[in-house]
């Protein structure tokens, strides 16, 4: 490996070796999408390692086996198989097996609620901070600049997984295992282990050729819709209704199976302007999952205008995917305007602990249990973690 010489930013360009020719790409992929077939060579490439080195094919010439990897910060299914992906990596590197993993993700091609089960989202810095915090032990090169690796091995998904003989030929494309969750109790099939035992052995391969499960590819081409989803989120009315005491109680008792996020504020208090898109930020990292955000005002009741424009301004809307189970509660919108005697009813209804001063934030699991409460302007990737930390970054079965 050499000293990387330009920028995360600008990685130097894959370089592909002669390919039989491409198949004709699906019309979904983007131009240049090559679809790798069992026996092809391994298309060359030199992309930048959190190592600050630029990795090549050849750097890995000495391996009797290469398994390629394509994973992922962001993907539930991509985290699931780490562990596994890791204890794989210390057993088989004494027998010359090389695992080199490539994130082939565009950053800027994921929309925030597709960011639901991470930490972080797929860019260079993010792959730095991520590899470390679960103790990668293998390269983890990034592609996401110009992804022309990721489009001349014809990665699918996140994992995606491509087996290398000692001559760099393909003998086993697809899944890593048969399970997209964390527990290793739930894998029934090794395939890529058992791909690269029969190898070991100088056996054909079994299996050569699985499905891939697990997030797909996030391609350059993707922004449009990303700027899409924006446009609808900068674009779509907020509805506000007002709420007493007995409603607020409902609320907070949370017989539902969704995380609620509440939020105490009033158009005219700073510190509530100034948290509140990070507010907005949390809804929308977890709009694809059981989770919503519900806003109180303490304005008064003849200021639902206002509110209603702060709101809009702010980008405060329902999410699609919520919006059903409120039609089945009876509930318009999550904005409100409390409408009751004084603030202490409030209080009492929704947080006896709350000390009195706004904004105020609670975060209430199913059932009532309170994950997290904050007086005060509050730190977005605090209460976004302490949200992750409950929820899980892994698919489980009730899912």
């Amino acid at each position: 490996m050499k000293p990387l010489l330009v920028s995360f930013l600008l990685p130097a360009l894959a370089l592909a070796q002669p390919a039989p020719k491409a198949k004709k790409a699906a019309s979904s992929m983007p131009e240049g999408f090559h679809e790798l077939a069992l026996g092809d060579a391994a298309p060359d490439f030199a992309l930048p390692g959190i190592d600050e080195k630029t990795h090549t094919l050849k750097d890995y010439a000495g391996a009797r086996l290469l398994m390629v990897a394509f994973i992922s910060n962001h993907c539930p299914s991509s985290q699931a198989i780490e562990a596994r992906l890791k204890k794989f990596t210390a057993a088989y590197e004494g027998k010359g097996v090389q695992v080199v993993a490539i994130n082939p993700n565009d950053p800027a091609a994921l929309r925030p609620d597709e960011l639901g089960y991470s930490k972080y989202n797929d860019s260079f810095p993010e792959m730095k901070r991520h590899a470390a915090e679960q103790g990668f032990n293998f390269p983890y090169l990034y592609d996401g600049e110009t992804q022309k690796t990721a489009l001349a091995y014809g990665c699918l998904a996140t994992p995606h997984v491509f087996l290398f003989d000692q001559e760099r030929k393909l003998r086993y494309k697809g899944r890593f295992d048969d399970s997209r969750f964390a527990d290793e109790a739930s894998v029934t099939s090794h395939d890529a282990r058992n791909a690269v035992d029969d190898l070991l052995a100088g056996r054909p391969v079994a299996l050569a050729e699985t499905r891939p499960h697990g997030c797909s590819t996030k391609w350059i081409t993707k922004r449009e819709a990303v700027a899409a989803d924006q446009t609808k989120w900068e674009t779509t009315p907020v509805d506000v209704d007002l709420i007493d005491a007995k409603g607020v109680a409902a609320l907070r008792k949370n017989d539902t199976k969704k995380v609620r996020l509440f939020n105490v504020f009033a158009t005219w208090c700073g510190p509530c302007v100034e948290e509140f898109p990070e507010l907005v930020n949390t809804q929308r990292k977890f709009a694809l999952r059981d989770f919503e955000l519900i806003c109180i005002s303490i304005n008064e009741p003849d200021e639902m205008q206002e509110v209603k424009e702060f709101l809009e301004e702010q980008n405060c809307i329902v999410p699609d995917k919520l919006k059903p189970s409120l039609k089945a509660e009876g509930r318009k919108g999550n904005a409100y305007v409390f409408q009751g005697a004084n603030q202490d009813e409030l209080i009492a209804a929704l947080d006896p602990e709350w000390p009195g001063p706004i904004p105020h934030t609670l975060v209430v699991a199913p059932g009532g249990e309170v994950i997290f409460r904050h007086n005060g302007e509050v730190d977005g990737d605090e209460l976004r973690a302490k949200i992750l930390e409950h929820m899980g970054r892994y698919f489980t079965p009730e899912d």
